[in-house]
Formats: C-alpha cells, structure tokens, sequence
C-alpha cells in the first residue's frame, strides 16, 4: 500500500464525514483528482474522499478512517493515565478527556457515574479510550493491579507545587469536581497531591484547565 503526497487544505466542498463531528470552516475538500486518483490504503475512509474532511483532526489524519486514527494512536500513547471524579456531571469532564486526547494520556477513567457530560470532549473521546469505575474504591484496585500510583490534583494542605513534585512516567492523574474539588475518599487513595502554583487573588483555576496544565508538565519531562 502507498502513502500519498500531503493533501492541500481546500475551504470549500461538502463534508461526508459521517461521524457527526462538528464540522470546521476549515479542512480539505473531496480527494483532488476524483476518484482515480484515491490512495489505494485501507486506512482511508472512501466517503471522506469523496466529499472532504471537516474533522478536528490533524492533517496527518486527513481522510482516515476512525479505526485507522485510532490504531495509530495507539502505537504512540504515553505511559500517564487521567481519572476523573464523577458526581455532579460535571461539564469539564468533556474538557479533560479532550485535553487527555491531545497529550496522548494511555487512558481516560471515570469514576462514579457512568454517565459524563461529553459537549466539552468535541467527539475525541471517539479516539480517546475512555474506562469506567463505579466508584473509588473499585478504580483504586484497578490502579493496585496495573502497579500504577495515583497523584491527586487538588490545592489542600500538604500538596506540592507540580513543577516540584515527584511525576512519575508510569502514573494515574486523579482530578476531582469544579468547586468541590476530590472527594475525601479519593485523596486518601492517592500516594501524593499535587498542586498548582497561582500568583492572583482566586484560590482555584477551572477544573480542565488544571487537567491541562498537569497534563503539559508529564509532557515536558518526558514526551
């Protein structure tokens, strides 16, 4: 199978993505050339060739398949996990697992409800893997299993500023709820908390942004 040359973005043109992703002003436009000129790799999805891509994808990406985005993904996942708390639906749920999907975390997991307000995800979790817990406790043995430790992410006493924290490769990012934070229970599962340095008058960031802030510094050391 070959690989084509890059493709050039194109404004216009239909999208036949039929994924339901929300759909870009930008992009590309059917496959130029028409169908004679398709690549011939199973990895390309033959209605997005056809008719453009619209996704919030990379141009690496263009016209692929889900699968195929998936798999390839894959390969290339970073060795830190995220864990979120789930008690209000919390709308920075969907933030964080689209954080997660941008930094290449191994796995998202969801602790408590299993159901999660998806709106700030933008259908990554689609190419995200994503694992639910019922609760604490029952995500903590699966953490013991995998012999993964587990930081807290929360500004209470006795936490440590991330850029001085111990940050292990292998490890489980917990976050808790906006407001709340994590719940007790979680905090005392976990083998360290760490914090977020802030130099302004607010005693917390916004939940996912904390998520993404965390999410960069793993990055950092060791992407």
């Amino acid at each position: 199978m070959t690989d084509p040359a890059p493709v050039p973005a194109a404004p216009d043109g239909p999208s036949a993505d039929g994924d339901a992703e929300p759909q870009l002003p930008v992009g590309v436009g059917p496959w130029p050339g028409g169908e004679a000129e398709w690549p011939d790799n199973p990895r390309y999805d033959r209605e997005l060739l056809a008719g453009g891509d619209r996704r919030n994808v990379v141009d690496r990406y263009r016209y692929w398949t889900m699968a195929a985005i998936v798999a390839d993904l894959d390969e290339k996942r970073h060795p830190f996990h995220v864990a979120i708390e789930n008690w209000q639906h919390d709308m920075n749920i969907g933030s964080i697992v689209r954080s997660a999907n941008a930094f290449g975390a191994a796995e998202v997991h969801i602790i408590g409800k299993r159901r999660w307000n998806r709106r700030g995800a933008m259908v990554t979790d689609r190419y995200q893997h994503v694992r639910h817990h019922e609760d604490v406790a029952a995500f903590t043995a699966w953490a013991d299993a995998e012999r993964l430790p587990v930081l807290a992410i929360d500004n209470v006493d006795g936490s440590v500023p991330v850029d001085r924290a111990d940050l292990p490769e292998r490890c489980v990012l917990l976050f808790g709820q906006e407001g709340p934070g994590l719940s007790a229970e979680a905090l005392a599962a976990a083998s360290g908390v760490i914090e977020i340095t802030q130099y302004g008058s607010t005693r917390s960031i916004n939940a996912s942004a904390a998520a993404a802030v965390v999410m960069y510094e793993w990055c950092r050391r060791y992407a």
